[in-house]
């Protein structure tokens, strides 16, 4: 594992008897994008650990409305899977690979032994939480008090650092993000193309804004 993913890296801090545990027992998944990671109502027997790629979250709905609520990048760690098997619930969220992505899989049986055994796994287990109630408090805020232009230019540089300037999202991906309109979206990344902000190309964009 620590060949191919130097997880000491990605995941600094941890004991050194934390991470001999990390290398045998958890198992490593590569999986490729666009696919369901985890789905609404499914029982969830482990956490994950991204150690390459982007996995998204985001809560539907029975017709099909999406609420984004967050990405999960390398180095961290999915809180609601973290919650549902302390809580041994089911899932109320989706999570889907927005690239290639490489995850570590926990079993929930480590999870509690590690809390403690551990005093950095407790740690990290709480700065995930706080991390993921600052960010969905973050988002609200945005949908509550920012208007759209403002909430796609925060969207996009965000993206921006995640991907680098070439993006490889579509418009419709973009406003099922924000809950918006592709059209309402279309028109803004327009007007940002008349001001040398980006480049369009088909499926993708690239961000020339300075």
């Amino acid at each position: 594992m620590e060949e191919r993913y130097p997880i000491r890296q990605i995941f600094p801090g941890l004991e050194e008897g934390l991470y001999e545990e990390l290398e045998q027992y958890a198992d490593i998944k590569e999986i490729p994008a666009g696919t369901q990671m985890l789905r609404k109502g499914q029982t969830i027997r482990s956490t994950m650990l991204v150690l390459d790629g982007i996995v998204k979250l985001y809560q539907d709905d029975e017709e099909g409305n999406e609420f984004f609520m967050y990405d999960i990048e390398p180095g961290e760690a999915c809180a609601v899977s973290m919650v549902c098997t302390y809580r041994q619930e089911n899932s109320q969220v989706v999570a889907k690979a927005l690239t290639d992505v490489v995850v570590l899989n926990i079993p929930i049986q480590y999870m509690d032994e590690w809390l403690g055994k551990y005093k950095s796994w407790h740690y990290f287990v709480i700065r995930t939480w706080r991390a993921r109630y600052d960010e969905l408090l973050r988002t609200i805020n945005d949908i509550a008090f920012r208007n759209m232009d403002e909430r796609l230019l925060s969207y996009i540089e965000k993206q921006v650092e995640k991907m680098g300037r070439q993006v490889k999202l579509t418009h419709q991906e973009i406003a099922t993000d924000l809950n918006s309109s592709r059209e309402v979206i279309s028109r803004l990344m327009k007007k940002m193309e008349k001001n040398g902000w980006l480049i369009s190309h088909r499926n993708s964009f690239e961000w020339t804004k300075p």
